[in-house]
């Protein structure tokens, strides 16, 4: 079981692969998971519109895309991450780039431990989440 990082067509973000992983792993076991194989591609807005469409019929950028393999309590997946959008997200919501990856990241995860952003409410609640993770991270890596 392995959580990897891997970037195409695109550089690799500044991501501390062990501080990340048993930051997941943490956020993970509060939702009363466990951690299988998660590998995470970093990539470029046109390669996310790709993946997009071939396999969602979406015909739109978005910053992540998650495919979800876990069964019972343990969580896998491939989450693929464009740092291109990250990066427009971070300026246009005045934050780090760092702390856009961070909240992109961690995103992908909660999706795998169940939570959804498809409603308003939804949306709420994974803000909360995401928030809470990170601040979480915050105390894991000061």
């Amino acid at each position: 079981m392995a959580i990897t990082f891997q970037a195409e067509n695109t550089g690799f973000p500044k991501v501390g692969k062990r501080a990340t992983a048993d930051w997941i792993k943490s956020v993970a076991k509060s939702y009363g998971k466990r951690v299988g194989d998660i590998a995470y591609l970093f990539c470029s807005d046109e390669k996310i519109l790709e993946v997009n469409r071939r396999y969602l019929q979406h015909d739109f950028y978005t910053d992540i895309i998650t495919f979800d393999y876990s069964e019972d309590d343990r969580i896998s997946g491939d989450i693929f991450i464009s740092l291109e959008t990250v990066l427009s997200n971070s300026q246009q919501y005045g934050v780090s780039f760092e702390e856009e990856l961070n909240r992109v990241i961690i995103h992908g995860i909660l999706h795998l431990c169940g939570l959804n952003d498809r409603s308003e409410a939804e949306a709420g609640d994974m803000r909360k989440a995401e928030d809470a993770a990170l601040a979480l991270r915050q105390g894991l890596c000061p």
